[in-house]
């Protein structure tokens, strides 16, 4: 077990309640170990746009090297996505190395956990508000100098962490494992109001989730899973277990993930339901995660991947491997640590190998779509409307949208054909074409007329030649922060837009060009500048989110 020096050990003010398993910090503002950032300009920076732009699915026939080898041309790619920012890794003195462990996203606002990659045990807390995900904020931080936060959780005002103590180096502590409860309204944390921690055996708490009212935690080897009073902390009922890793829940059952055994399906009072054996290599000390997932539950079972269990049988229904980049990985990181789901998109933190993407279609077993291309070893990942939060280790917190079509827009477009075509879109000169669809191109170029509804991202450049003429409704988005790609709009060509459009480089329109907004509800968000040469015409309503025009 690794030893953390508590910050508990040297509080001054302590008000116990009847149970000696809560504890109450009135003013933890007078600790060293307990830190508030003060600085809002270092959490206004916080926030990165560097890498900002649109995503690679690196999928299993580019791995294989299907397409070099072919003279096939690479078809145009599903799930269009895109970075939208970063959130920097916390850092001070003596925390210097924090990794991203843990996210929850509730109403506006981001949650995440850091623990380290060294033998110490330093922590921090980011509150990231995220109403708009395209302009992400820090609005809180909290450092712990002297503990790791292993899980987090938000409930009705409240941040929820679950992390370790040594209690044999505390005076106050009664065993290893803690939970805490922050008061944190607005998206900010109020130390003021005190701090409730609670304890339970077992090496290391490593999970927390808040169902109505109760709030539950699991702890590592010779821990429990125990139930405890919202509002006080105090114990309601616990159960022992080997090597606990994670837990899911809702109304009506807890699974829990024992590494020694498998998933246990327990009752609100933690009698066993089911058990649903599982013999795989969770590894010591590791983050694994499970999920309910429809009738099913997913388990995360590092190097195996993710395999998916009937809930209400136990049945092995299948499992989903990890697509391994055999340039970036390293086999020791290749493990799944964590799922997520989000309608029919699965997703899997794979560690070293990254973000994988998958999708369940009807009546067809799980099908692997590739990797996202994100850098960093994914721990966590959580998904909510349109977004993709990913805990990556030292590269932060990473924020992904999905693009998906506006369904709205979709059935505007219904008499469309969907895009079916190579990788690489091309209109040739007196030809007129028009698609509806979500995909992802490598290169864009228009000499004829062209009509796109729904979600696009193009990886290069995208030129829109001579006289031609480019309408889009919907999303569109070109090229990324770290490798900028143009558009440009040449003489007497016409770019018609009806959505939102993103350029992670410039827009170049030359003279007789055009730009015509449709509507009132278009976005423009140029990273780089508009170049204007000669005669140029840009009319209609729009927002011009970074002021370029």
């Amino acid at each position: 077990m690794r030893k953390v020096y508590f910050l508990i050990a040297s509080m001054t003010t302590l008000i116990f309640s009847c149970s000696d398993e809560t504890t109450v910090y009135e003013d933890p503002n007078n600790n060293d170990n307990l830190r508030l950032e003060s600085n809002e300009t270092l959490l206004e920076n916080s926030v990165l746009y560097d890498k900002s732009g649109v995503l690679d699915i690196l999928d299993e026939n580019t791995i294989t090297g299907k397409y070099a080898s072919s003279a096939k041309a690479q078809p145009a790619g599903d799930y269009p996505l895109t970075l939208v920012a970063q959130v920097d890794v916390p850092s001070f003195q003596g925390g210097e190395n924090l990794t991203a462990s843990h996210v929850v996203v509730a109403g506006d606002y981001a949650y995440v956990s850091y623990n380290t990659v060294d033998a110490g045990f330093v922590g921090a807390v980011d509150i990231i508000n995220v109403k708009n995900p395209r302009n992400p904020r820090v609005t809180s931080r909290l450092y712990y100098t002297n503990a790791d936060i292993n899980a987090i959780d938000y409930d009705n005002g409240y941040v929820y962490l679950a992390g370790g103590v040594d209690s044999e180096q505390s005076v106050t502590a009664t065993a290893n494992s803690f939970v805490a409860k922050i008061y944190a309204p607005d998206g900010r944390f109020d130390l003021d109001a005190g701090i409730t921690y609670g304890f339970q055996d077992g090496y290391n708490a490593t999970d927390i989730e808040v169902i109505s009212d109760k709030i539950i935690v699991t702890s590592g080897q010779n821990g429990f899973v125990r139930v405890y009073n919202k509002s006080d902390l105090s114990t309601v009922v616990e159960a022992p277990y080997s090597d606990l890793r994670a837990l899911a829940a809702n109304e009506t059952n807890i699974a829990v993930l024992d590494a020694s055994a498998g998933v246990s399906i327990l009752d609100q009072s933690l009698n066993t339901i089911k058990d649903i054996s599982i013999d795989s290599d969770f590894g010591i000390n590791t983050k694994r995660t499970l999920d309910y997932y429809g009738e099913n539950i997913i388990v995360s079972e590092g190097s195996k991947g993710a395999g998916i269990y009937n809930g209400s049988t136990g049945d092995f229904v299948e499992y989903i491997p990890i697509l391994l980049d055999p340039e970036t990985v390293d086999d020791a990181d290749v493990v799944t640590n964590a799922v997520a789901t989000n309608d029919n998109v699965l997703l899997m933190a794979n560690g070293g190998a990254g973000l994988s993407l998958s999708e369940d279609k009807d009546n067809a077993d799980t099908s692997i779509v590739g990797i996202i291309q994100l850098e960093g070893s994914i721990n966590f990942v959580a998904s909510k409307d349109d977004y993709i939060f990913a805990a990556s280790g030292l590269e932060g917190l990473q924020i992904i949208k999905l693009n998906r079509p506006d369904e709205s827009l979709v059935a505007r477009c219904s008499n469309l054909s969907g895009y079916s075509g190579s990788s690489n879109l091309n209109v040739p000169v007196s030809s007129n074409e028009s698609y509806r669809g979500s995909k992802r191109f490598f290169d864009f170029d228009v000499r004829g007329s062209l009509l796109l509804c729904g979600s696009w991202t193009v990886r290069n450049e995208v030129t829109v030649h001579e006289n031609a003429l480019f309408e889009m409704n919907g999303n569109f988005a070109v090229a990324r922060n770290s490798r900028r790609g143009d558009v440009t709009v040449k003489s007497g060509a016409t770019l018609r837009i009806e959505g939102n459009l993103t350029i992670y480089g410039d827009l170049n329109l030359e003279d007789g060009a055009s730009i015509e907004f449709i509507g009132e509800n278009n976005a423009v968000n140029i990273f780089g500048s508009v170049n204007r040469t000669g005669e140029t015409t840009v009319t209609g309503t729009f927002l011009d989110v970074k002021d370029k025009f």
